[in-house]
């Protein structure tokens, strides 16, 4: 291409440079000399333009070198693909993922490589990406001319130079290691699944187990602990010898009753199937519950129990229950390992975000050994031999309730002064829940000591529980009680008398509690009567499901004499509130 005026201007003024004149001649006419000097400054462009031309040259040498390489050694297999599927060429890159010479593959169908398990999805591929459009890709499998395989990766652009000259440019990856990867990792996701439906298999077992563990030993433990109670209430004198002896029957059943909460609760927690109600909650109300629970306690004991002053205004984002919970096992633990005359404090502060609640002792200390060990399972700390009795499990347990409310928990300690225990949760300042307090139990027994005659049907089939609750309602004139036990003939007879109450067990020989409720609510002659669940069922799971299924209340064994003569009454008082309905409106509501 030849320069324009520009370009040519800037050649002759850089010619007139280069150039070396002669000295001018007066014998060489005028014409001469500027034909002469022309002729010169064009001879010096030419060797210009030359010059450039090989300079050009070079860079185009140079380029094409460049463009060889990273053709020639690419990372991935260049390749063209006639009509015909036909490689027409291909680059060295190429040619080695497929082990053979360059030579030797031109003109060879490319489906000879295809392992012929992957040749119908090669064909088909090669008709859709020989069809104007974007690039297609496809995975197969290629075979060596010495008998391996790999996994490939083909990307196809078709393309057309005329009607006669239609090519398929294709990208060849050798993807062997990611399949082996992807093969890899499958295996490992299979083997995690079954490891993990092991474990699920595994942790319902163990589940059933506990369940069935608590089932078996809180049945029994009704029987000791309820007719303890009622020993404890009845108005026949006993002797200083007697009470001792009955005192020391409530005191091992209740502590074997919270070794039973403690394990399930633990296991529950373990199998990721403990349920947290986080809502705002009043930390006076538990710190009041707490200090009425173990003000007396502390007096028998001869220790001085504060609980400083605080904002009760102070709101924790908690599950109400595992907290007071949590602060019991704190308090219980700072009685348990206190010194004679010894004391204990109470204190609660805030930050904007957080509040600790601190339990602070003036027992023993721990050693750093014992710090160390402070939340291992079943580790007493060397307290084994002494006269307090314990498991070991309630540290563990606080602090993983602790921590599945997004909270810590902490001690301080030194040795022959004290411990300090604390906890940190998240503050809260939404509106507290509504809280139903307890009522006490006198106001409810004067209830039922006052109530019209009415009656309770018990459907129970363990003979003791059965018993216990009979000589319960015996304590009452107004009550009367009818038993059966079994679920079928309960059914009947609800449908026969028509009880105020009905007091029911789970598990019946027959069908279950559950069943036997909802043949109860289905049915219009019963459908309100008020259906209270007394059962040795206790896992959380259970009486969730207890409730969701329409209990007017659930009690787990053993049962608590006060709590049952608080359902009790709140369930007299809605039957009350119908009968006195039905006889306004002449039919039942």
């Amino acid at each position: 291409m030849s320069p324009n005026s520009s370009q040519q201007d800037t050649l002759r003024d850089e010619a007139e440079k280069r150039l070396v004149c002669s000295p001018a001649t007066e014998a060489i006419p005028h014409t001469v000399q500027k034909l002469l000097h022309d002729l010169q400054v064009h001879q010096v462009e030419l060797e210009m333009q030359n010059e450039e031309l090989r300079r050009t040259q070079e860079l185009l040498e140079e380029s094409r070198d460049r463009y060889v390489d990273l053709y020639e050694f690419a990372p991935v297999g260049y390749l063209t693909l006639s009509s015909e599927a036909k490689i027409a060429s291909i680059n060295l890159t190429g040619a080695e993922l497929l082990g053979e010479e360059r030579k030797r593959l031109l003109q060879r169908r490319f489906a000879h490589m295809v392992l012929p398990a992957d040749r119908n999805l090669w064909q088909q591929y090669f008709i859709d990406a020989m069809q104007p459009g974007g690039p297609q890709v496809c995975e197969l499998m290629l075979q060596r001319s010495d008998g391996s395989c790999f996994d490939a990766h083909l990307d196809g652009l078709f393309s057309e130079v005329d009607a006669a000259t239609q090519t398929l440019r294709v990208t060849l990856t050798d993807i062997s290691e990611r399949k082996r990867m992807d093969r890899l990792l499958q295996d490992k996701n299979a083997e995690l699944e079954r490891v993990s439906l092991a474990a699920e298999n595994a942790n319902r077992a163990k589940s059933i187990f506990l369940s069935n563990m608590s089932h078996e030993l809180r049945t029994p433990l009704n029987s000791i602990l309820g007719f303890a109670q009622l020993m404890e209430s009845s108005s026949v004198p006993q002797t200083d010898i007697q009470r001792g002896r009955l005192g020391k029957i409530t005191e091992a059943g209740w502590y074997l009753l919270e070794l039973i909460n403690e394990i399930l609760d633990l296991a529950t927690i373990e199998s990721g199937r403990l349920s947290l109600v986080q809502e705002p909650v009043s930390l006076a109300y538990i710190m009041r519950k707490c200090e009425a629970m173990f003000e007396a306690q502390a007096q028998q004991r001869g220790i001085r129990i504060t609980f400083l002053p605080f904002d009760e205004s102070l709101l924790v984002n908690a599950d109400r229950v595992r907290t007071k919970q949590i602060l019991i096992n704190l308090l219980s633990n700072a009685l348990k390992y206190n010194r004679p005359q010894g004391a204990i404090e109470v204190r609660c502060s805030a930050s904007t975000e957080r509040v600790r609640i601190s339990v602070k002792d003036s027992g023993i200390g721990l050693s750093q050994v014992h710090l160390a060990q402070l939340f291992q399972p079943f580790n007493r700390l060397g307290q084994e031999s002494g006269i307090e009795t314990g498991t070991g499990i309630g540290l563990v347990l606080a602090k993983q309730l602790v921590e599945l409310m997004g909270g810590e928990i902490g001690v301080e300690s030194t040795m022959g002064v004290g411990s300090e225990f604390w906890i940190e949760l998240s503050r809260s300042v939404a509106p507290p829940a509504a809280i139903a307090d307890d009522k006490p139990p006198g106001q409810a027994l004067q209830n039922l000591l006052n109530a019209a005659q009415r009656t309770v049907l018990c459907i129970e089939d363990d003979p003791a529980s059965l018993m216990l609750i009979e000589q319960f309602v015996q304590e009452f004139p107004h009550l009367r009680i009818s038993s059966v036990s079994a679920g079928k003939p309960g059914i009947e007879l609800a449908r026969a008398e028509l009880p105020d109450v009905i007091l029911l067990d789970i598990n019946l020989p027959d069908i279950s509690g559950i069943e036997v409720l909802k043949i109860l609510r289905e049915d219009k002659a019963t459908r309100y009567i008020p259906v209270i669940a007394i059962t040795a069922n206790a896992i959380p799971g259970d009486i969730s499901i207890g409730l969701d299924a329409g209990f007017f209340e659930y009690l787990a064994k053993p049962i608590k004499i006060n709590d049952l003569i608080n359902v009790l009454d709140e369930a007299l008082m809605f039957s009350e509130l119908r009968h006195a309905n039905e006889n306004e409106t002449g039919q039942t509501t």
